[in-house]
């Protein structure tokens, strides 16, 4: 999206180079477990009081065996949200594949799914709501946030593009960003507000976005 005037993407505060992924299965594996158990922990304790320690005592290794894989706390939380943001990203570009042939408005009549598909991978993950938080609250980790939602709005613009020709694409850039971070905190909200129906989170939070897509007015897309 060469046309788009928008910010870099937001490095990491600590200056620490992240790890690699591990190649063996095995490896791979135990990384995997150290997250689980970590995202149970951060949802049990948060993240103050969460650390290293306590992670491998609860996963049963050793914290050598887990500096293998991540230099600190902050490490292992950055890659909790990593996993996330990139399970939630598949949700919406198989939600774009989808319905984009079909549409613009197919696309907006179906916004309350791509929602809950995107609530039923956050409720399925370890954790998953604290570590939205945790992306949110803590700036060593807000880059990982910023980079995902940047990086799903740089594939909505370009899958949109097309249907809105008379908008400007850093005006067409800047609202669809502000409508994906209005997704994300739509996510958090299911498990912090009661006094509103899940089904009437969805429904509300779709109605909102189509406005964003479709427009009722000259301040919409449409």
């Amino acid at each position: 999206m060469t046309d788009v005037t928008q910010p870099a993407a937001v490095p990491a505060d600590s200056g620490a180079v992240a790890k690699a992924p591990p190649k063996q299965a095995r490896a791979q594996q135990t990384r995997e477990h150290l997250l689980d158990v970590a995202g149970e922990l951060l949802a049990e304790i948060g993240m103050e009081r969460i650390s290293t320690n306590l992670i491998c005592n609860r996963a049963g290794v050793t914290p050598p065996a887990l500096y293998r894989y991540f230099e600190d706390k902050y490490a292992v939380i950055e890659a909790l949200g990593r996993r996330l943001m990139d399970r939630q990203n598949e949700v919406l570009v198989a939600w774009m594949d989808r319905y984009l042939p079909l549409g613009i408005d197919v696309v907006t009549a179906n916004i309350e799914e791509l929602l809950r598909e995107t609530a039923r991978v956050t409720e399925s993950e370890p954790g998953g709501v604290w570590i939205e938080r945790a992306l949110h609250a803590t700036p060593k980790l807000s880059h990982v946030r910023i980079e995902s939602h940047r990086y799903v709005t740089d594939r909505q613009v370009e899958a949109f593009a097309p249907f809105f020709t008379d908008i400007p694409r850093h005006v067409l850039w800047r609202r669809i960003r502000m409508a994906v971070e209005f997704g994300y905190v739509t996510d958090e909200m299911l498990s912090e507000e009661d006094s509103i129906s899940r089904d009437d989170v969805f429904a509300e939070a779709a109605r909102m976005l189509r406005l964003v897509l479709r427009g009722e007015d000259k301040g919409g897309l449409a």
